[in-house]
């Protein structure tokens, strides 16, 4: 198989801009994956939860590497629901297969969360409290 360089740059030039984007590590998949469940049950006001913002940055330090690796992935998606709801953000922090991956996630979880509200609250919500992102009170 024999491609020129050129077919290959006209090719890059014609796919558009999200099929583009740099794919996530299957570790930053995972801590994004378990942002958007335990964002999506606060956002469900599931009762008895509240934010556990060390315990976030402690987790996503485990699987990214670094507290400065955790914090970009939270400031990436801070700045995917800023764009989604239209508000102003910084784009440097902006990753788009961030967004995409927490608006399928968030899309999943919210429609469990909606169709079983008891049980899905305390599934989601009990297992983000387990990986440290939420804390009962």
């Amino acid at each position: 198989m024999n491609i020129r360089l050129p077919a290959v740059a006209l090719l890059a030039m014609i796919v558009p801009g999200p099929a583009q984007a740099a794919a996530l590590s299957e570790a930053e998949a995972t801590f994004l994956d378990q942002l958007v469940t335990a964002s999506a049950v606060l956002e469900q006001r599931c009762t008895g939860y509240e934010v556990d913002g060390s315990g976030s940055v402690q987790l996503g330090a485990r699987l990214l590497g670094s507290p400065d690796a955790a914090m970009a992935m939270i400031d990436a998606y801070a700045a995917a629901i800023k764009a989604f709801d239209g508000e102003s953000y910084d784009p440097g922090k902006f990753r788009s297969e961030v967004a995409e991956a927490a608006r399928r996630t968030f899309r999943q979880v919210r429609t469990d969360l909606i169709r079983n509200p008891t049980r899905a609250c305390a599934d989601h919500g009990e297992t983000s409290v387990a990986r440290g992102l939420l804390r009962r009170y």
